[in-house]
């Protein structure tokens, strides 16, 4: 029996990742924390400071990417959170060769 080897996966290098923003409303925040459990990058963490109604709403990590994939805003009950993609720059020479 002779033995057959399978080709390896390629691996995806992390600069294919997009850069994102995220904008959080901190009054419309009420902290359950859901958009910090479900964020996939784990960007978000709990602030220690208080809102204006006494509750503690997320920020953005510092040295951490977010990838604006929008889950965050997409499970917030109170629609005080979402993500965004930034646009990708494409080098000069990028642009021309897909052009024609």
């Amino acid at each position: 029996m002779s033995e057959t080897t399978t080709p390896e996966a390629p691996v995806a290098s992390r600069s294919r990742k997009h850069p994102g923003m995220v904008y959080i409303d901190w009054d419309l925040c009420k902290g359950c924390g859901i958009c910090v459990e479900f964020c996939p990058t784990k960007v978000l963490a709990l602030s220690e400071e208080f809102n204006a109604h006494g509750y503690h709403p997320p920020y953005l990590l510092p040295d951490r990417t977010c990838t604006g994939c929008d889950l965050c805003g997409l499970y917030c009950p109170d629609f005080a959170i979402f993500g965004v993609r930034a646009p990708v720059e494409t080098k000069p020479s990028e642009a021309e060769s897909s052009e024609s």
